[in-house]
């Protein structure tokens, strides 16, 4: 499974060139990659893997478009997915039951990462997991809340931020500098505004079975590690947790202070801690899945 037997992004126009190739690799069926797998577990026939890996190529690329605003080569960080595809693919069991696609994602996102954090010179990162979080996080959340300004977050963003990644509010002021100089998300792919968008290249007019089927399993996977970690909550906390996080109309720390009869910075308190608590709980939760699939 050598990477110099798969579709590479190189040159002018590469990336839409190579876009174009991996999708003339046709997607498998549940029982036709079983097949596939079975023979390369138990055969080491190197034509089964060579199938599996490019019939998941769209699935790297999907997922390495996500990378594309640190400044690096497009090509090398599919380059990087797809090592972790095919690491994935050496690794995969299919007798446990699930989809290449959901198990694969995950070495595809930890060898793009990897790579990041190694070729990022910018920032000097540190290397603990709420600042990796913190880095590879930031820009999806500024966009859920619209925090788009140029230069300094608001400080009531920054808080928000800084809860809900569980880091101190320095470090999502300072991160924010390091990463305000990167190139637009939507940054068209050539110069004369005619190529698109990056993600343009990406749609796709046929159904990508693999990317449903993963994104599919992994919702349903955070649904059960969010149920779970539900539990680790008494009454009180389960109630505010569900009011402020869960909700799609959100209510005010007012109303509930009104409800529970306490102050609005004791809701704020319990929220915090509920969401420690559950945060907490889905992170165990997910790695022993994790140690469990790696197995």
């Amino acid at each position: 499974m050598a990477t110099n037997t798969l579709p590479t992004v190189s040159g002018q126009g590469g990336l839409s060139r190579y876009l174009d190739e991996i999708r003339k690799f046709p997607m498998l069926e549940r029982d036709e990659e079983y097949m596939l797998a079975k023979r390369w577990r138990e055969h080491d026939d190197r034509d089964a893997a060579h199938k599996l890996v490019t019939s998941h190529l769209r699935l790297v690329g999907r997922i390495a478009m996500g990378y594309r605003g640190y400044g690096l080569p497009i090509g090398e960080v599919i380059s990087e997915g797809n090592v972790g595809l095919m690491q994935a693919v050496k690794r995969f069991e299919p007798d446990k039951g699930f989809r290449l696609a959901t198990y694969a994602m995950w070495w595809i996102r930890a060898s793009i990462q990897e790579y990041i954090l190694r070729s990022w010179s910018l920032v000097k990162m540190g290397t603990t997991a709420s600042q990796k979080k913190l880095f590879f996080n930031l820009r999806k959340i500024k966009g859920q809340l619209k925090a788009f300004e140029e230069g300094d977050l608001h400080p009531d963003n920054v808080k928000k931020i800084s809860t809900r990644l569980g880091v101190s509010e320095e470090d999502v002021v300072s991160m924010n500098r390091r990463l305000s100089g990167d190139s637009s998300l939507n940054a068209p792919v050539r110069s004369d505004s005619e190529g698109g968008e990056w993600m343009d290249w990406l749609v796709d007019e046929t159904t990508d079975q693999e990317t449903a089927l993963g994104d599919s399993e992994e919702l349903e996977r955070r649904r059960e590690f969010l149920k779970s970690a539900m539990d680790t909550l008494n009454e009180r906390e389960k109630r505010i947790f569900t009011a402020r996080r869960l909700s799609d109309d959100p209510i005010t720390l007012e109303d509930l202070s009104h409800e529970f009869n306490v102050s609005r910075e004791r809701i704020r308190q319990i929220e915090v801690r509920a969401f420690e608590k559950v945060q907490k709980a889905v992170q165990k939760a997910a790695a022993e899945a994790d140690a469990q699939t790696a197995q």
